[in-house]
């Protein structure tokens, strides 16, 4: 699958073949895999996690935002502000509303 990840300035990420992704929304967390249904929620601060083809695991932190599945294969999420990174400890501190930037 493919994932995108923007903020109003910019073009955070793209990447093709992400395996998997977890995410949260008011609900709790939920998955998403390749031929998922088309999908559109909004986004909690949170971390958001997705495994990519080599098998290693990537993170960014989200305050909150959009995040749609079209065609099964093509995941976008649109936030105010992110911040990708390894720590997810250190992610999760900057995810709450008025937290300072990494």
């Amino acid at each position: 699958m493919r994932l995108t990840i923007a903020t109003p300035d910019s073009l955070l990420l793209e990447q093709d073949g992400v395996v998997s992704l977890r995410a949260e929304d008011e609900s709790g967390a939920f998955g998403i895999m390749a031929g998922h249904v088309p999908f559109l929620t909004a986004l909690t601060p949170s971390v958001v996690s997705w495994r990519d083809e080599s098998g290693h695991e990537n993170h960014c932190a989200v305050r909150g935002g959009l995040l749609t599945v079209r065609d099964g294969q093509q995941i976008a999420i649109a936030t105010r502000q992110a911040f990708l990174g390894d720590d997810i400890a250190r992610l999760d501190r900057y995810t709450g509303e008025g937290s300072q930037t990494l």
